[in-house]
């Protein structure tokens, strides 16, 4: 019996990271796409709903979701903050690169962290204060070595206000709480999908036009979406919360790696040096000392 449980935490650790490093090539995939990033995030959400939906209902799972109806309602803006955060980091991935856009975007955490004295009236410990701190001068690092290699300040802002989207998205997440995450995944992602393609609608109406040329990037992209987050959801309740919190930011060094070796991009010193203290501020807030830590595990990316 011990040899059968330690055999299936090892598949749930194996999906856990397969997830995360699979989650990470989606800023690489898409410096291939050459459209508009709401239109990568219109493709990407519409071919990840369509696959983890069917996920879903081939794993048999039972919908709970109607018997919550004010979950539903946090669920479904949760996946509107969702495609308002996408839409910023694709434009940040275009603007100023996949690596400087990552690691802005993974201050979401920690601007979670900040305000949620405020909506679950958890203490700032100083521990979290000390971290949150850490990962602001990792920002002004960072902006600051783009002010001396000439980046976007456009991008920049794209990639904070992404942060900031992503932050809501798992508040609002956390308050629908009583469906379940891969439930709450499958109507998160869907919502993305409807609210990117009503705002698509409203701009640029029902025109489509792709080349043919994008089309094999943009399907990898969705399929990457869809499986990675069914291996992220499915293995959740066989993992401790601590090594998922810290686990996590195996997503974004891998990303920061594979757009340095794959896509030649370049840091200055400064820049590293920024994303070692963001890195490091954000998995200094994660770890639990204390057993009363509380921890919020929202969507991945």
């Amino acid at each position: 019996m011990e040899q059968k449980t330690n055999s299936l935490n090892k598949k749930a650790y194996i999906k856990y990271i397969s997830s995360l490093l699979l989650f990470g090539t989606n800023g690489i995939i898409a410096s291939f796409i050459l459209l508009p990033s709401n239109d990568i995030v219109f493709l990407r959400s519409l071919i990840g709903s369509i696959l983890l939906l069917l996920i879903f209902l081939a794993s048999q799972n039972t919908w709970t979701f109607l018997k919550y109806r004010k979950d539903i309602f946090f669920a479904v803006l949760s996946g509107a903050f969702m495609a308002c955060s996408w839409s910023f980091l694709y434009e940040a991935y275009q603007q100023i690169g996949v690596s400087l856009a990552t690691l802005l975007y993974y201050c979401g955490p920690i601007i979670v962290m900040a305000i949620s004295p405020v909506l679950f009236k958890e203490k700032i410990t100083p521990r979290k204060l000390i971290s949150i701190l850490i990962v602001l001068f990792g920002v002004l690092l960072i902006n600051r070595g783009a002010s001396i290699s000439g980046l976007s300040f456009f991008g920049i802002l794209c990639g904070i206000l992404a942060a900031f989207f992503y932050a809501f998205m798992v508040i609002f997440g956390k308050l629908g709480e009583r469906i379940g995450g891969f439930e709450k995944s499958v109507i998160q992602l869907i919502s993305t999908f409807l609210f990117v393609l009503l705002f698509r609608v409203i701009t640029k109406g029902f025109s489509f036009e792709f080349s043919g040329g994008n089309w094999i990037p943009i399907l990898l992209l969705g399929l990457s979406t869809g499986i990675g987050c069914y291996l992220y959801f499915s293995p959740l309740s066989k993992i401790p919360a601590q090594t998922i919190a810290i686990s996590g930011y195996l997503e974004p060094l891998s990303a920061v790696l594979l757009s340095v070796l794959i896509l030649r991009e370049r840091m200055l010193p400064v820049q590293i040096i920024g994303a070692v203290f963001i890195l490091g501020g954000a998995i200094l807030g994660e770890i639990r000392f204390k057993k009363s830590d509380r921890k919020i595990i929202g969507y991945r990316e």
